[in-house]
């Protein structure tokens, strides 16, 4: 089986970011491009569904957003808002520029992911000498939610994994949201 070892072509997006790399991404807090890089590790979504995301399925009250269209069926979901990254999302709600989307470029239109990868993730990162995609960012929050020793359940309801749900966690498990919000907050 060694043959087969290291063949996906996919296995740089599963690298996880450091400790160290995230705290150089929290010294750029304040730019809010930079806060996106830290909302996508606190919150384990898919870029795309980040950036697809309209302000009318945010709800920053209750700390959760919905995610209504996704790559999977088990991706349509319930989010949680980490505590760290609250801020970043009600900033970006709340900064006047006349969009449906909550991350949009300067004059309010639809972040596309190649736009938004090109122009702003890569050279991010570049910036700090980081080399990792967006996807590592989902990888990141999955392994710190294990770290945290977050049950697999919870994990799975967070990043919408349903699909590898075991029949009795399926039909038996229903959790609120607040319990998804205590298990974010736990990294």
């Amino acid at each position: 089986m060694l043959k087969y070892k290291n063949r996906n072509p996919n296995k740089a997006d599963r690298d996880r970011l450091t400790k160290d790399e995230i705290d150089k991404l929290w010294t750029m807090k304040d730019d809010k491009y930079y806060q996106i890089v830290l909302m996508l590790i606190y919150n384990s979504v898919r870029i795309s569904e980040l950036l697809d995301l309209k302000k009318e399925n945010v709800h920053l009250e209750e700390q959760y957003f919905d995610v209504i269209d996704s790559k999977t069926e088990n991706g349509i979901r319930k989010v949680p808002i980490a505590n760290k990254v609250l801020e970043f999302y009600k900033g970006w709600f709340n900064d006047g520029i006349d969009s449906d989307y909550l991350l949009h470029t300067d004059d309010g239109k639809h972040f596309l992911y190649r736009n938004y990868y090109d122009s702003y993730f890569k050279p991010l990162m570049k910036n700090l000498y980081i080399e990792r995609t967006p996807h590592c960012c989902r990888h990141t929050c999955i392994s710190m939610l294990a770290d945290a020793r977050v049950d697999q359940t919870t994990i799975k309801k967070i990043v919408g994994h349903a699909g590898a749900m075991t029949l009795t966690e399926k039909v038996y498990t229903h959790m609120d949201i607040g319990e998804l919000v205590k298990a974010i907050n736990l990294i």
